[in-house]
């Protein structure tokens, strides 16, 4: 287990250099830059165009007029000292930027995940033990219409029930008095009060799909011999689910916890607009649309670290759950 999770973390390095280099040059990809899009602004703003020695100017200050091989070298270089650059777009550092925003943004995967963890199980395992039954029905057509429903469009529907009933308004993760308020346990406690209305949207979606999943694992198991031989043998039915099928069951829930974070960035993003979520998902979606490569190519590259580092741990819960897997083969 130590040489496998050693191996693993060496391949990292070369994989996350790979990555970032990719995404840096996808970014690149399309014509122009920030500062071609700041001039068009500006231009249109001013009602002439901007004289090109001003471009030239603004091309040295951030870096723009070098190869792209050249920025990629000098960014890499600051990501190696732990420094992110400059957002050209909002003139702040990246750091600080993405600080408090990957916070909320893991802080929201982990209730997510609690939260698809908690319902999905034991409704995957009593569906698949009552098969054919009403709660199996229920469940089945539940599952269909969470894996169908959209999340931003649940989310507008949310938001126009607790409207119409009277409420407030239920976007964001904060009230306003502690959107800005320095970190204590007031806030802490208005994060929890506000966190779990978009950690149901999103685990609604990811519920649906792993309840069909444990369901028809749990139906595999049931009918092997194993399983038939303890149930011959006289051992209540619970025991014996809950202690062989059931851990088998349940390979898909530690297999996907690696990309638990990159589907909350794909389908967070939408969702975090429409509420106004500080995620990194609208930020990221903002950098690239303003052609921040610095920003967009450093939470990028933060994403991928996650995502690797979370199928290490996947990998390694998988191997200690399920005796059949061998890591060392």
């Amino acid at each position: 287990m130590l040489q496998f999770a050693i191996r693993r973390l060496l391949i990292i390095i070369p994989l996350l250099f790979l990555i970032s280099a990719t995404s840096f040059a996808i970014l690149q990809a399309p014509p122009g830059d920030y500062v071609t899009s700041y001039l068009a602004r500006v231009s249109m703003q001013q009602g002439f165009p901007v004289t090109k020695e001003e471009e030239n100017a603004l091309r040295r200050q951030y870096g723009l007029d070098q190869p792209i091989y050249m920025q990629y070298l000098k960014w890499l270089g600051k990501v190696l000292r732990g420094d992110f650059g400059l957002s050209t777009a909002r003139e702040a550092p990246v750091n600080q930027l993405v600080k408090d925003r990957l916070l909320m943004t893991v802080s929201l995967s982990f209730v997510t995940i609690l939260f698809v963890w908690t319902l999905a199980i034991p409704i995957g395992v009593v569906s698949a033990v009552k098969q054919y039954s009403i709660l199996d029905y229920i469940a089945t057509f539940a599952a269909y219409i969470g894996v169908g429903t959209p999340n931003f469009l649940l989310a507008l529907a949310i938001m126009w029930v607790v409207l119409d009933l009277g409420g407030g308004y239920i976007g964001g993760l904060f009230s306003p008095e502690y959107m800005n308020a320095p970190w204590s346990w007031a806030r802490v406690l208005d994060v929890l009060k506000h966190i779990w209305i978009p950690a149901i949207i999103l685990g609604t979606d990811g519920m649906a799909g792993l309840t069909r999943i444990v369901r028809a694992n749990m139906l595999d198991e049931l009918h092997k011999p194993y399983v038939l031989t303890a149930l011959a043998k006289g051992l209540p039915i619970w025991r014996v689910i809950l202690k062989y099928p059931m851990r088998t069951a349940l390979n898909p829930f530690f297999s996907g916890i690696g990309y638990a974070l990159p589907q909350l960035f794909s389908g967070a993003t939408i969702l975090g607009v429409v509420l106004g979520l500080p995620i990194i998902g609208p930020l990221l979606l903002e950098a690239t649309l303003e052609e921040d490569m610095l920003l967009a190519g450093s939470l990028l590259f933060i994403l991928a670290g996650l995502t690797l580092i979370g199928t290490l741990v996947s990998d390694l819960i998988l191997a200690w759950a399920d005796p059949r897997i061998r890591i060392e083969g």
